[in-house]
C-alpha cells in the first residue's frame, strides 16, 4: 500500500486540495490552531424562524464560532444564550457604518459587549466611495474615529471586502489605499471569494502587503470553470492562502462563507467545513 499520492490521485482534485496533499507532512502539521467560524448570512433564512436550532446544528458540524449579521430583534444577552447553548462564540457582526456612528454606536457596542464579540466589521460603503480618492480618504478618516471610540472598549473595528474593493485609485487597488490611510489595527477582512472575482488580484500579495492586518478571513471558495465548486475544488491555492495568513497576516479566525440557491446552506456549510479540515490535515 502507498502512502503517497499518485499522479493520478493528484489528477483527481482540485488545485488547492492538491496542493495540500503534496506538502510535506511536517509542514502540514505546522498549521497554527485556528478556529473556524461561519457568516450567518448563509443561514439568514433558517435564523429568520429558528435562531436555537440552528445555531446548534452549526455547533454539530464542528463550527467554534458564528459571525452575526442580524440580530433578528434579539437583545445581546438573548444571543449570547442562545450562542452558549450550542457552544459558539462570536466571532464578528457585521455593521453598517451608520451603526457604529453618533447614537447608535453605543446600543452596537452594548449588544458586543453582551454577546463577547470584539470585532466589528463594516459590511460595505456607498457605490461612489470606490471610485473617487476624496471619497476614499473621508471614509478612511471616519473609520480611524470609530477606531479611537470602540478602542478603549477593547474592540475592533475592521472592513469587509466587495469586488469593487479592486477598484484603481491613482494606480493602486483602493483596498491598499484604504489600508494605508486607516490605523493598524483596523482589520482588514478578506473575503477570498469576492476578491477573486476582479481579474488579477492575489490573495497572498494582499496578505502580505497589507501584513497583520488580516485577523479574520472569509474562506469562500473561487472557481471560474465550476462557480458551484466547495474548498478544495475550486482554484485558489489554500495552502499558500493559509500559510500568508497564519506567518503574516495575523489570522485569528477563519470564517467559511458559502451559499448557492441549488443547495441546503448546513449541507453545503459541512461540505466547505470537512474540505478545509482536510486540507489542514
Amino acid at each position: 500500500m502507498h502512502t503517497q499520492p499518485t499522479r493520478r490521485d493528484v489528477l483527481g482534485m482540485g488545485a488547492a486540495a492538491a496542493s495540500a496533499l503534496l506538502l510535506p507532512a511536517a509542514a502540514r502539521a505546522q498549521w497554527k490552531p485556528i478556529p473556524i467560524g461561519t457568516q450567518l448570512w448563509c443561514v439568514r433564512k433558517q435564523l429568520a424562524t429558528e435562531i436555537p436550532g440552528t445555531l446548534k446544528s452549526l455547533s454539530a458540524i464542528g463550527f467554534e464560532a458564528v459571525e452575526l449579521v442580524n440580530a433578528f430583534g434579539k437583545s445581546g444577552p438573548e444571543w449570547k444564550t442562545h450562542l452558549d447553548a450550542a457552544k459558539l462564540k462570536a466571532c464578528g457582526f457585521h455593521h453598517r457604518l451608520d451603526e457604529l456612528q453618533g447614537e447608535k454606536l453605543a446600543a452596537t457596542l452594548e449588544f458586543n459587549q453582551a454577546v463577547g464579540n470584539r470585532n466589528l466589521i463594516i459590511r460595505s460603503f456607498p457605490a461612489e466611495v470606490y471610485k473617487s480618492a476624496d471619497l476614499l480618504k473621508k471614509t478612511a478618516d471616519s473609520v480611524n474615529e470609530i477606531a479611537e471610540k470602540v478602542r478603549p472598549h477593547k474592540m475592533r473595528v475592521g472592513y469587509h471586502n466587495h469586488t469593487t474593493d479592486f477598484n484603481r485609485i491613482d494606480g493602486e487597488y483602493w483596498w491598499n489605499v484604504f489600508a494605508d490611510r486607516t490605523a493598524k489595527d483596523v482589520i482588514l477582512q478578506l473575503d477570498t471569494g469576492n476578491a477573486s472575482e476582479m481579474e488579477g488580484v492575489t490573495m497572498v500579495d494582499l496578505i502580505k502587503r497589507n501584513a497583520g492586518r488580516t485577523v479574520s478571513m472569509h474562506v469562500k471558495p473561487f472557481s471560474k470553470k465550476n462557480p458551484d465548486a466547495y474548498l478544495g475544488a475550486d482554484e485558489l491555492d489554500w495552502p499558500a492562502i493559509m500559510k500568508a495568513g497564519e506567518t503574516v497576516g495575523g489570522v485569528e479566525w477563519y470564517i467559511i462563507e458559502y451559499e448557492r440557491e441549488n443547495v441546503p446552506p448546513l449541507e453545503s456549510l459541512k461540505a466547505n467545513f470537512d474540505s478545509l479540515k482536510k486540507l489542514r490535515s
